[in-house]
């Protein structure tokens, strides 16, 4: 039985006298913005009831005491509807209070299903929490993207392996499996990327066909098994030895600074709040190993609940009065650029929340400023270009944040796909010290409006700050460098990519020179990275070379380990791995691998 609730507390109260003694039976709880009355021209920005929360049309919360039946029919409702639609605009999440659970979440496009409790055991599912390779081809999951699970515990039933066969922006995050896994179908097929943080696993990991994954701050109780190029662990427990390229494994033992992404939970007392973790460092494992991790709990009381329909001014209004904002599933179409000025503010999406930039203005800039966090968020261009996607810091930044970083963690960027978007630059990171984890830069392959005229994008990731860390750095397709790195002090721990399909001829791809990947600014006397994969498939227009991968200056503060280049199935050339290093990559050997490059 749905609740429909509106902002308005008139409204709300008359539809939960209607509706409560049915909801408290079905212990299935939809919450939407239906019927809600226009909010009137004099009224402040709308308070939260951090006891009764407004998610939006698209949020589906589960207690204990939801019968069985009713909950996998609305799993299976969403599964079926999100099974193919990569680009479609419907958005989900399903949350579940803490208790027990007997359900298979059979987990699709645009979804997300999350724990609402302290730690991932305080949510159990019984029976699966999965992705399959079903879709486009028997055993291909290399487009299974845009999908996550969090803050639950999973015990499959007895002698099942469970299966997580996934490609890119499908975070496995603070999750506890109490079974084995497997990264792909199992049988055949193959997958292309993924990243497991914070969790717990209590059986083997196959990767299998999965050719390219980052584990980080985790615990593999029955150890890891498999790789292909570029199979990354840092902080883990249990995680394969240093051993690259045969077989490509690269760990590093501590991660060296990071905060763990915020998630959104429920008290004792039934108020929602929202947990952030405290920023830790030289760190190896789960976060929550010992019990509550150390952070700061934020009342929902204290969030401005956007749903889909609010503009820009709205939520500018919101951060104004000093709100954090919590954005729950649908898309959002802006008409102007949402300014987080706010030192410490929080900006929190649910259910894969998509944020489109109608006007050609970025859709997000944070101020440089101390420990903004911004999670869970998937920015799609707009038809008219944006200078850039996202913003931090503005182009004369220069304030030392090392105490009280920016963080973006689950942000997601796409340029075309569900029809033509333009961007000169994606991610646009001025400030100091910030800190990246997880992030997929796309300029879209397939899709609607594709193609080389169509979705322009030079560059993906720019970084001008100093001291800015990347966890798992996924950037792809875009038609110059894919990465720009000018400043100082930068440090990636995986990095994943694919140059552009589509070149029509050298000539409109760089010339000669061309375009590397990854490229460390001449003047950068000190940078260092692990773990780099980089894959070539010029299907447009095979002839089409790229001189090199990574573009580095040669400094002994410049440093570079576990590197590949990759000419998928041969079609396209990619010369050098890095600058004049490394054997050539095309039809006659597809695989090229460097180990060291600096220092």
């Amino acid at each position: 039985m749905n609740i429909f609730g509106s902002t308005e507390a008139r409204t709300r109260q008359a539809v939960m006298a209607l509706a409560t003694a049915s909801a408290v039976a079905a212990g299935l709880v939809t919450v939407t913005a239906a019927g809600a009355e226009p909010q009137a021209p004099a009224q402040a920005v709308r308070d939260t009831d951090p006891k009764n929360p407004d998610f939006g049309p698209n949020t589906y919360i589960a207690t204990p005491s939801t019968p069985a039946d009713e909950l996998q029919g609305k799993l299976d409702e969403i599964a079926e509807r999100q099974h193919t639609n990569q680009f479609g605009p419907e958005r989900d999440a399903v949350l579940f209070q803490p208790g027990e659970y007997s359900a298979d979440v059979n987990l699709g496009f645009n979804t997300q299903v999350a724990g609402l409790g302290m730690s991932p055991d305080d949510v159990n599912i019984n029976g699966h929490v999965r992705v399959e390779a079903d879709w486009l081809g028997e055993g291909n999951a290399t487009q299974n993207f845009w999908r996550s699970a969090e803050n639950l515990a999973v015990t499959p039933p007895s002698g099942e392996i469970e299966r997580w066969a996934v490609a890119q922006a499908a975070p496995y995050r603070r999750m506890h499996m109490r079974g084995q896994m497997q990264l792909w179908n199992g049988a055949d097929g193959w997958a292309s990327g993924g990243y497991i943080a914070d969790s717990k696993i209590d059986g083997l990991v196959e990767s299998g066909s999965q050719q390219q994954f980052l584990t980080r701050n985790s615990e593999l109780g029955g150890g890891w098994s498999g790789s292909v190029w570029n199979m990354m662990f840092t902080g883990t427990v249990g995680a394969p030895e240093q051993h690259f390229p045969d077989p490509s494994h690269t760990n590093v033992p501590e991660t060296p600074k990071l905060r763990e992404k915020p998630f959104l939970n429920i008290g004792e007392d039934g108020a929602y709040n929202v947990f952030v973790p405290a920023l830790r460092e030289n760190t190896r494992g789960v976060s929550w190993a010992d019990g509550t991790p150390e952070g700061e709990q934020i009342s929902l009381a204290d969030f401005y609940v956007a749903k889909e329909g609010d503009d820009a001014a709205t939520i500018n209004a919101a951060l104004a009065e000093g709100k954090h904002l919590l954005f729950t599933p649908g898309v959002y179409h802006l008409d102007d650029t949402i300014r987080v000025d706010d030192p410490n503010t929080v900006v929190l999406g649910i259910g894969m929340a998509s944020l489109v930039p109608d006007t050609g203005k970025p859709a997000v800039s944070v101020a440089d400023v101390d420990g903004v966090k911004v999670a869970g968020l998937f920015i799609d261009a707009g038809e008219q270009n944006s200078p850039a996607l996202m913003t931090l810091g503005d182009e004369d930044a220069d304030a030392s944040h090392a105490e009280n970083p920016t963080q973006l963690s689950d942000v997601f960027f796409r340029i075309g796909g569900p029809g033509a978007g333009k961007a000169t630059t994606t991610l646009d990171v001025n400030s100091d010290d910030v800190l990246l984890d997880h992030s997929w830069l796309w300029r879209a392959d397939h899709g609607d409006g594709v193609g080389w005229d169509v979705n322009t994008a030079e560059t993906g990731l720019v970084v001008d700050g100093d001291d800015v860390t990347a966890h798992g750095l996924f950037v792809e397709h875009y038609q110059q460098h894919n990465v720009v790195w000018n400043g100082n002090g930068g440090r990636t721990y995986f990095f994943q990519n694919e140059f552009p399909y589509d070149p029509p001829d050298q000539a409109a791809w760089g010339g000669d020179g061309g375009w590397a990947a990854y490229k460390v600014a001449d003047d950068v006397t000190d940078h260092e990275a692990w773990g780099l994969g980089s894959y070539c498939f010029f299907d447009t227009n095979p002839a089409v070379t790229a001189p090199r991968s990574f573009e580095v200056p040669v400094n002994p503060g410049v440093k570079m380990h576990d590197l590949v280049s990759v000419s998928l199935g041969g079609t396209g050339t990619i010369d050098k791995v890095i600058n004049d290093q490394g054997d050539t990559a095309n039809a006659d050997n597809q695989i090229s691998y460097v180990p060291e490059y600096g220092g």
